[in-house]
């Protein structure tokens, strides 16, 4: 067996923590803890529609993503001092809002746009997935405040969506990657899950050697279990959001 550095089983998720309301200004916000990487999640509601979206009565859910320069264990640059997002930073805030509109009902959110914002305040691996599970989080709560004021009747969520990681390392296959085990991996993959266990997107790589049906499947059994996992924690945060079914 392989030896994990926090000492973990191969089955095993890092500790997860979700704290509510994180961000007072924010309609939903929520800070993400998972083992060492930390991100804010905010859900922001705007009583608009992108131009291209305008007059056909649906609305909106988008993402950003970025890191703050120490979030690392060297600094790294503001993308805004280099001018321009890097491809990394647009390929996640895209996959994050794939991940929320999969599981929302657009039509039921009339013409308004929710932004999720996404900032690692501190990486160790897993930041996408985590920012996942965080922004639906901060989804939720910015849904319930809508709730509340009479906006809408119930929250148009279909679902809830978490995401984690599963990887083989030194031949072995471990869930939630941290990132000593993720600069190491052999095979890196990420799955987006709902609630009932439907795949929202998987993304897996062959870093090092090609992976068989047998090593795919048993990483698709871990991935289920850790969004299990997930979606635990967020539904007793969110344990009075009601949902559109």
């Amino acid at each position: 067996m392989i030896y994990r550095s926090d000492n973990r089983g191969p089955e095993q998720m890092r500790p997860v923590n979700i704290v509510p309301d994180y961000i007072s200004t924010a309609e939903g916000s929520a800070l993400i803890e998972v083992g060492n990487t930390r991100v804010i999640c905010t859900a922001s509601v705007e009583e608009t529609v992108p131009a291209w979206m305008r007059n056909r009565g649906k609305g909106w859910v988008t993402s950003e993503y970025g890191m703050l320069p120490r979030s690392t264990l060297t600094r790294t640059a503001r993308e805004a001092a280099r001018g321009k997002q890097s491809g990394r930073s647009q390929e996640i805030q895209r996959l994050i809002g794939r991940s929320m509109r999969a599981v929302v009902d657009l039509a039921r959110l009339g013409e308004r746009t929710i932004w999720l914002d996404c900032d690692v305040i501190q990486a160790d691996g897993g930041t996408r997935t985590a920012s996942i599970t965080g922004a639906f989080v901060a989804l939720g709560l910015a849904m319930g405040k809508l709730v509340e004021a009479g906006t809408l009747t119930a929250a148009p969520i279909r679902d809830f969506v978490a995401a984690t990681s599963v990887g083989i390392v030194g031949g072995e296959i471990l869930l939630d990657l941290n990132y000593e085990e993720d600069s190491r991996a052999e095979v890196d993959t990420n799955f987006v899950m709902t609630g009932a266990k439907k795949m929202v997107e998987v993304q897996a790589t062959a870093e090092q050697h090609p992976f068989d049906d047998a090593q795919l499947k048993r990483m698709i059994e871990l991935a289920k279990r850790g969004v299990e996992s997930l979606i635990a924690k967020q539904q007793a945060v969110l344990s009075g959001l009601m949902l559109r079914q």
